[in-house]
């Protein structure tokens, strides 16, 4: 029962020797206040109502100016015995289960587990719904990074990061760090939102733990006031984030390919700059170190450290991603993202399989037709050449005859 109350116990939230009485100094429009994250939660359900119409309505031309293409694909044959068991028990039937499918819609073995294949490939996203997913998070991304960098580049903070402990926690809060938050807050709770039916890539469970953990730093930080070391986190990752989304975008085009291999390039560099280098030299230090020059460590101060590694964590875990991939590129190998969708890999080369396998049924069967019409051929011309030699021959025998 008195769980609520703990919670904001002020050693939690506050420097030792400061009370939630010493924050009523600052004005109720200067002090970050709990009750303002419920903002959020209408701004998330207008990113989800956004999203849906930047994908309805202008991510298509976008799809047609950068040539994305649908790939096409060999449809499963209707089976109401199969679709059945397909939606309602398993799409990766057991041998024990294609056995007893065989007998069930008289099919050979061949043709379940290929039925299986092409109906899984039938569920995998298109290329147009990935591009369209990249692309609004591309111009998320760009609109917050654009804006937070306008309202940081003035403030002494950016350049300097002791001033973000100057005079903590007794720092006025501004209307566009503010809103800065909010947007950012909103929008990755309508990812979480949006999660069961957005592409299931490779790193879903470390997407979803970063999207939790980003959350859970955006509520703690504004809360605790911890907003001017936060907004600079925020810059930092939608710095990167930008140059991924773009690639992504040309790469599900039709003839980008060098423009794409750029980006992935920059990208690269970039994204490991800032989460390995200056992420944990440079904003990591200022909470762990710098920030101890203004006040002793309290709960809410390890708290905050302990999400900044776990995000550090996931940054090396998607580091080591992109340099495989970087190890491809070099090698000309490249062709597809290391976190693409779920299955992507595995059904694309099964699907190529049966395509070679139907190719090479009809490259059979071509050749057949034509050692049939050769040996059919001969076998006539010889018939023609005996006919023409008998009738030669008993030609003489004929004359003889009549004389």
């Amino acid at each position: 029962m008195d769980l609520l109350p703990d919670l904001w116990k002020q050693e939690y939230w506050l420097p030792p020797g400061v009370t939630w009485k010493d924050m009523e100094q600052l004005a109720d429009s200067d002090r970050p206040q709990p009750k303002d994250l419920l903002v959020a939660l209408p701004l998330s359900l207008c990113f989800v109502a956004l999203r849906h119409v930047f994908e309805r309505f202008l991510a298509p031309p976008l799809c047609r100016w950068l040539g994305v293409k649908k790939r096409s694909q060999i449809a499963a044959a209707p089976s109401p015995q199969l679709e059945s068991f397909y939606t309602q028990r398993s799409r990766h039937p057991t041998q024990k289960e294609v056995a007893s499918l065989m007998l069930l819609c008289g099919k050979t073995q061949r043709q379940i587990e290929m039925w299986f294949r092409r109906r899984r490939n039938q569920d995998r996203p298109c290329q147009t719904k990935k591009f369209g997913e990249a692309a609004w998070r591309f111009f998320f991304y760009l609109t917050a990074f654009v804006a937070g960098l306008v309202s940081l580049f003035d403030r002494p903070w950016f350049w300097d990061h002791r001033e973000c402990w100057r005079q903590y926690p007794f720092q006025p809060l501004e209307r566009a760090h503010f809103w800065y938050y909010m947007l950012e807050l909103g929008f990755y709770f309508s990812l979480l939102l949006r999660i069961s039916v957005d592409i299931k890539r490779k790193d879903f469970k470390e997407q979803v733990i970063h999207h939790l953990a980003t959350i859970i730093l955006l509520s703690f930080s504004y809360c605790a006031n911890y907003i001017r070391i936060g907004t600079l986190i925020l810059l930092l990752h939608d710095s990167s984030d930008i140059l991924l989304e773009s690639a992504k975008m040309f790469h599900y085009g039709t003839g980008w390919k060098k423009t794409c291999d750029s980006l992935f390039v920059v990208f690269s560099v970039v994204f490991l700059v800032t989460r390995l280098v200056i992420f944990p030299s440079k904003l990591i230090r200022a909470t762990l170190l710098l920030s101890m020059e203004v006040f002793e460590p309290f709960v809410g101060y390890y708290f905050f450290n302990i999400l900044l590694m776990v995000l550090q964590v996931l940054h090396i875990f998607w580091a080591g991603l992109i340099l495989r991939m970087v190890f491809k590129f070099l090698k000309g190998k490249l062709e597809k993202d290391e976190r693409s969708d779920e299955e992507s890999v595995v059904e694309e080369e099964e699907n190529s399989e049966d395509e070679n396998l139907d190719q090479r049924r009809d490259c059979y069967w071509e050749k057949s037709k034509e050692t049939l019409n050769s040996r059919f051929s001969a076998l006539t011309n010889n018939c023609v050449l005996n006919n023409l030699t008998h009738q030669r021959l008993s030609l003489p025998n004929r004359m003889a005859k009549s004389q």
